[in-house]
């Protein structure tokens, strides 16, 4: 079959900044910044000479390169050895393999030595266009958005991976749960076309779609079958849809969706299911992995209800308007159960009131509605009496950004990117990382390049920037411009490519005076900020006097759908 995605190239070259020689005849290099990618030597010496290279993202207490945070073992290293012909000077890099890691320890055997002349490390990924930039005027938010998206772009490898060492394996989870985060930032239509291939490719006979495809290796329970993970089948075509509008990716899938939904059916007990991961990696008690704040039944009926839901809206587009009916009278039965099962509502809590199981059924649109404000005021108030710290894990942070965002609580997600104890982003800064890690509190032990936990980038650019783009709403609606204005950021500035031509919002404020600068390619409309309605101007003249645009009421303020331009707003409070 002809190649369906960009291919992998070799990227950013990194330099060493450090060499130590804990050892005679060992040296360690430094190349300060963890990466997916190979490294590269220069070397001189007689023929049959060799060197051994261990690379690795961590150093031991001694100095020398660990392997454990890959699960590696010192008898049982990665490793690569080049054998040198002789003669001239030789460069080499591994051609078939490559690697995650921040050093590289060098081993010289033989007699006499070979003479290493230079070693750099390059940066390998696919060659993704990108589509997005962000900035602000915080320093630790732009350090957050460059730590995520150096472990998205380490991932990103002809599927996404979970990590570039230990194992390689596309997860799936991640692909509609980051999808957002990853699609403001690159272009990835045709990747994610390739990935729904192979989720139908490892799709068995009676409808499971395993964990990871390909399923290279088979595993068992919860790690072959969580729902969370399988309804990717679903949800990613659907996330795609959203960002590129290619409805030949639904058409195509569409009976795997189907089958899938099937298997779901059919291990449901009295509309719930209650098997798998959960919320992977979540902070409890005890050492994280399975689910421990959040029932597993919360979780995997929560992404039951929005993969019926999902497939309702599918059914429809593609004209199937029996199955769309079906689908939601399924979808229906499951709400109804979900709420009898896991809602308190004398205390407007889901489950055990952890803050993925308030935020999941807000942003899936199982809450009765009376009741919405009342679990978003608990969400929020689980989030402060952590000292605005996440316990989520790998399911329920995605849900939880959403939730603030989409509820107007910016301002929540703002305190909690701004700690730097454990568990935070910030921590993992403060601790040396330079690629986002797979455990909040940066556990050494654990993956250094893992994305899975990187749902903060969606806000960068959905909440802060308020780029928020759906190619399924109305046209006026498909681009909706509506930023933050949080904490102590002065300012940000945030483009997007979308399919419909190139997005820009940026804004600025300075005493009592907000600037906006927002360039739209087609009809969009704008939210403006609530606080500042003393005084409104668009393009030098008030507001109600702009004749290109046609006013509207938001929740919490004025806004206005305007046609393709760009458009300068100033507002006074």
């Amino acid at each position: 079959m002809p190649e369906t995605i960009p291919p992998i190239k070799a990227f950013d070259r990194y330099e060493p900044v450090k060499v130590t020689h804990p050892k005679s005849g060992i040296a360690v290099y430094d190349l300060g910044q963890n990466f997916a990618g190979w490294p590269e030597i220069e070397v001189s010496g007689p023929h049959g000479s060799s060197l051994k290279l261990i690379a690795g993202e961590l150093l031991d207490a001694n100095g020398f390169v660990t392997q454990r945070s890959a699960n590696g073992h010192p008898n049982s290293q990665n490793s690569f050895t080049y054998v040198l012909k002789g003669g001239s000077v030789e460069r080499w890099h591994p051609r078939f393999s490559y690697y995650g890691f921040r050093y590289v320890q060098v081993e010289e055997a033989g007699a006499p030595l070979p003479v290493i002349h230079h070693l750099d490390g390059r940066f390998l990924h696919d060659a993704a266009e990108i589509d997005g930039h962000f900035t602000s005027s915080n320093e630790l938010l732009n350090r957050i958005h460059t730590l995520i998206n150096r472990a998205m772009l380490s991932n990103m490898v002809s599927v996404l991976t979970d990590c570039p060492h230990r194992e390689k394996l596309g997860w799936l989870e991640q692909t509609h749960l980051a999808g957002t985060s990853l699609m403001y930032n690159y272009d990835l239509s045709a990747l994610y076309a390739k990935m729904a291939d192979d989720m139908e490719d490892a799709q068995l006979a009676n409808g499971l779609v395993p964990d990871i495809a390909p399923e290279f290796t088979v595993f068992e329970n919860g790690f072959r079958d969580s729902p969370e993970w399988g309804t990717a089948v679903i949800l990613s075509p659907w996330t795609a849809y959203q960002f590129y509008g290619d409805i030949n990716l639904l058409r195509s899938h569409y009976d795997s969706m189907a089958r899938y939904l099937a298997y779901l059916k059919s291990r449901a007990q009295g509309h719930l299911l209650t098997y798998g991961l959960g919320d992977w990696y979540d902070i409890g008690p005890g050492a994280p992995g399975v689910s421990q704040l959040t029932s597993t039944g919360l979780t995997a009926t929560a992404i039951y209800y929005q993969s019926l839901t999902t497939m309702s809206r599918i059914a429809i587009l593609l004209g199937h308007a029996d199955d769309a009916a079906k689908y939601a009278s399924e979808a229906g039965e499951v709400k109804i159960a979900f709420n009898a099962h896991f809602f308190h509502s004398e205390t407007n809590r889901y489950d055990k009131g952890s803050q993925t199981a308030n935020a999941m059924p807000l942003v899936i649109g199982l809450v009765p509605e009376e009741h919405r404000k009342a679990v978003l005021t608990n969400l929020v108030a689980d989030i402060r009496s952590h000292n605005n710290h996440v316990t989520a894990g790998d399911i329920g942070f995605h849900y939880v950004v959403r939730a603030l965002t989409d509820g107007g609580r910016s301002d929540v997600l703002y305190d909690m990117l701004m700690r730097t104890d454990k568990p935070s982003y910030g921590y993992q800064l403060a601790h040396g990382a330079t690629t986002l890690t797979e455990a909040w509190d940066a556990n050494p032990e654990s993956s250094q390049n893992h994305f899975m936990l990187g749902h903060a980038e969606e806000w960068f650019y959905r909440g802060l920037a308020g780029i928020d783009f759906d190619l399924t709403r109305d046209q006026d609606s498909r681009i909706l411009i509506h930023p933050a204005i949080v904490g102590d950021v002065k300012s940000v500035s945030a483009t997007f490519q979308s399919v419909l031509g190139k997005i820009e919002s940026g804004w600025s404020r300075s005493g009592d005076t907000l600037r906006m600068d927002i360039s739209v390619p087609a009809t969009a409309t704008i939210i403006l900020p609530a606080g500042y309605s003393k005084s409104i101007t668009v393009n030098g003249h008030a507001l109600e006097d702009e004749k290109n645009l046609h006013l509207v009421q938001g929740v919490n303020g004025p806004g206005c759908v305007v046609p393709q331009g760009t458009y300068h707003f100033e507002l006074r409070r």
